[in-house]
């Protein structure tokens, strides 16, 4: 068996093919479930976020249906469509792969703590969908053990450079003091969430939360003096709004072309700053063509947001070697485990031979046959019935010139030439 992770992310693909393969959280389970279904996929994990979607599976090394052309087939695309974006990653470099994943190395932002939420939602849905099995269950909670870790004892997560701070840092550069402007957040995941604390910790005082379930806006709003209302009621608030910020679930966009130039229109064409978090994107791409309009996505956050990182790059160093040593720890782990079938069987095998022969030797017990010629019998019996097959395994090498069988062999069996110990 083999485990392999495939997908694309921030690095591989553009934001507009990146929203075109977003699995929404509502469907994580249902397509773990299909991924699992293929044949020879033997354990199915699908994990996206706003900068990835990436498959994990433990898969037959024959199997014929492969993560990347299901990948396609789930999303409805060309056979091959995203070959030039897609990475592989193959059993170490998949759990290496995994374990920076969730530590926040492989993010846009170093050590942004969201994805790791993220990552264990995504193993919730697969286990809830029964595509998890032992490797796969047991890797993904290294994963977890590790990311802690590495928060723990490095500082990669100390300095805020999440996509929420990135965006708040963003408004005070284009706006200089927050605390006249009004500002409009779109979703109440924790995103947004992080996105309100920042803005309000930045002077921020008007703020309004637009979500498609309104009890959710409200019970955010609550928290920042803020007011609630739904995503219906957005297009008749835009215009207030001088700073959007958009991070929904959403799979099509929720802010349109036509509803801000309607907006700037009220606004007498005072200038509006759009930061657009989520993958799929929540404005029309179309909205950054308007005057007076400044759009950002959360490709562009990369160049405002190098301040902070340089701590984290040089917590990152110390969170690689974390993740070094516990990829060993389950490599190890993985090879005793996949050693226990053989190990099982051969304990089987003696067990059932020692059965048979104490067997024999109680009936020659019963029938008056002298004791020592018993033991004499059990002693011989066994000890050729468990030698034989090891024995004939040694010679058939040895006709065939299979010299590693042979020198494993003495690996293995190196120390039973040794005098026994003494009895007490």
């Amino acid at each position: 068996m083999m485990l392999v992770a495939v997908g694309l992310n921030h690095q591989t693909a553009p934001v507009a093919l990146r929203e075109r393969v977003a699995v929404a959280p509502e469907s994580l389970a249902r397509a773990a479930a299909a991924l699992r279904a293929l044949p020879g996929v033997n354990e199915a994990v699908v994990v996206s976020t706003c900068n990835r979607t990436e498959v994990y599976c433990n898969v037959e090394p024959d199997a014929k249906a492969t993560p990347a052309a299901w990948l396609h087939g789930f999303h409805g695309l060309r056979p091959n469509q995203l070959d030039e974006f897609l990475y592989r990653h193959d059993d170490v470099a998949m759990v290496r792969h995994l374990f920076r994943v969730a530590t926040g190395l492989d993010s846009l932002v170093v050590g942004e703590p969201q994805v790791l939420g993220q990552v264990k939602e995504s193993w919730q849905r697969a286990r809830e969908a029964g595509a998890l099995g032992t490797r796969l269950d047991r890797l993904f909670q290294n994963a977890f053990a590790v990311a802690k870790r590495a928060r723990t004892e490095t500082r990669v997560g100390a300095a805020p450079v999440s996509v929420a701070f990135a965006a708040t840092r963003l408004a005070g550069q284009v706006f200089g003091d927050l605390s006249a402007v009004s500002a409009l957040l779109v979703g109440a995941g924790d995103t947004i969430e992080l996105v309100a604390r920042h803005l309000v910790q930045s002077g921020l005082n008007r703020l309004v939360v637009a979500n498609r379930t309104v009890a959710n806006a409200e019970a955010l709003a609550a928290h920042y003096d803020a007011r609630a209302i739904a995503l219906s009621e957005l297009p008749r608030h835009l215009h207030d709004a001088d700073l959007v910020i958009c991070s929904t679930a959403a799979r099509e966009a929720v802010i349109s072309r036509a509803d801000v130039q309607a907006a700037l229109a009220q606004r007498r064409h005072r200038p509006m700053l759009f930061v657009d978090l989520a993958v799929p994107r929540d404005v029309e791409p179309s909205v950054a063509t308007l005057d007076d309009v400044f759009l950002y996505t959360v490709d562009d956050l990369a160049t405002v947001i190098e301040e902070n990182l340089r701590t984290r790059r040089e917590a990152a160093r110390e969170a690689e070697a974390i993740i070094d040593l516990q990829v060993d720890h389950y490599v190890a782990w993985l090879n005793a485990h996949d050693c226990q079938g053989p190990l099982r069987a051969l304990r089987l095998g003696a067990e059932r031979q020692r059965d048979a022969v104490l067997a024999r030797s109680r009936r020659m017990l019963a029938t008056g046959r002298p004791p020592d010629e018993v033991l004499e019998y059990l002693a011989s019996t066994l000890t050729n019935r468990l030698i034989h097959p090891p024995t004939a395994g040694l010679r058939a090498a040895a006709e065939r010139g299979d010299a590693e069988l042979l020198r494993a062999a003495e690996r293995l069996y190196e120390g039973l030439d040794r005098e026994p110990d003494a009895e007490p």
